[in-house]
């Protein structure tokens, strides 16, 4: 069962990224306000202190993004072994990110973005006072519709995201593989904003014509974003660092593969099976108690989500929505129905 740390009474839980690890928690403070705030954040670099100070007010956005990336990596993993589950004063996701597996790669690309996405919606909600809608998008498009509106301000959001969340890898230097398969994660991450930006529009005239048409462009929804970053976990490459010329660069580790591509995500080393609880290693949880699909041969199935263990079956009642009828004007009344369901769950 997903582990999620909890919102105290009325205490924010203010997540951070930092370097994709740590939750950095303000036990009497909602938000980021102030200066003095950046100095009480747990794990910030001086650099990143440095640019929370001159940046305070974006802060709040990138700690609601931060939050966002969880959400979205506990959906995408919701039927996999490893969940996502987050630990309570542990590092976020426990030790499994700090290895350079698939996993790390998602989790570090799904944050870039999710900071990114956040604070590009903040500009354009015209929460921050240094950015609001992207200007640039003007004049009479090639098709012959009117840029108009509100476009997406995504090159504030995304420059914003490189300083604050690459800093940190940069900081090290990028001599490092596992310095270098981040840097390489984040900007992947960003990309999955970027190659799915849309044209959204407006009509104007008579009666609903068409007779002028305003557009602006607009970032996708980020489960969107979310699905085409699983889609790149699911078919990441394995590289190792080699030196061309006086840079060092990753490669993938079977010369057989193609090289990846900016938007794919890339790891360093193979991934455990997630199978047992480790107490030696925070977040790997195993997968006793989880709930599995019996009939299923995917990876959410019983045979595969148990490891072979064996599963155990039980009934419980739930209680459902039914039998719903549309009342003039204008509600929905339904009732509610019990019923017995199997549930199954891995020894």
């Amino acid at each position: 069962i997903s582990i999620v740390c909890l919102f105290k009474s009325k205490v924010l839980l203010v997540v951070f990224f930092l370097s994709f690890r740590y939750l950095a928690k303000l036990s009497s403070v909602g938000s980021i306000r102030d200066e003095e705030t950046c100095e009480r954040l747990r794990g910030l670099i001086q650099r990143q202190v440095q640019i929370c100070k001159r940046s305070v007010e974006v802060m709040d956005a990138v700690r609601r993004g931060a939050q966002l990336a969880i959400d979205e990596c506990q959906f995408q993993f919701r039927n996999r072994r490893w969940n996502c589950s987050t630990l309570e004063n542990m590092p976020v996701f426990g030790k499994v990110v700090t290895q350079g597996t698939r996993e790390a790669a998602f989790v570090y690309a799904i944050s870039a973005a999710s900071v990114a996405f956040a604070v590009t919606r903040a500009c354009s909600s015209g929460e921050l006072e240094k950015c609001g809608c992207d200007h640039n998008v003007h004049g009479v498009s090639p098709e012959g519709f009117q840029w108009s509106g509100c476009s997406d301000n995504i090159a504030y959001g995304v420059a914003f995201s490189q300083s604050f969340v690459d800093v940190r890898e940069r900081s090290k230097g990028q001599s490092s593989s596992r310095a270098l398969m981040n840097l390489h994660n984040n900007e992947a991450g960003r990309k999955a904003i970027l190659s799915h930006m849309r044209v959204e529009c407006k009509c104007h005239g008579v009666s609903g014509s068409c007779e002028v048409k305003t557009c602006w462009k607009a970032m996708p929804p980020f489960r969107k974003v979310g699905n085409v970053i699983k889609e790149k976990f699911d078919g990441a490459t394995e590289v190792e660092q080699r030196k061309v010329g006086t840079t060092k660069v990753l490669a993938p580790r079977n010369s057989q593969f193609k090289p990846h591509t900016d938007e794919d995500l890339v790891y360093l080393e193979p991934s455990p099976d997630f199978c047992d609880y480790d107490p030696r290693t925070p977040g790997m949880l195993g997968t006793v108690g989880r709930q599995c699909n019996r009939t299923s041969k995917a990876i959410d199935g019983c045979e595969l989500m148990c490891c072979g263990r064996g599963f155990q079956t039980q009934e419980v009642e739930v209680v459902d929505r039914c039998s719903c009828k549309f009342h003039w004007c204008c509600y929905v009344k339904c009732k509610q129905c019990r019923k017995m369901v199997e549930m199954h769950t891995c020894r």
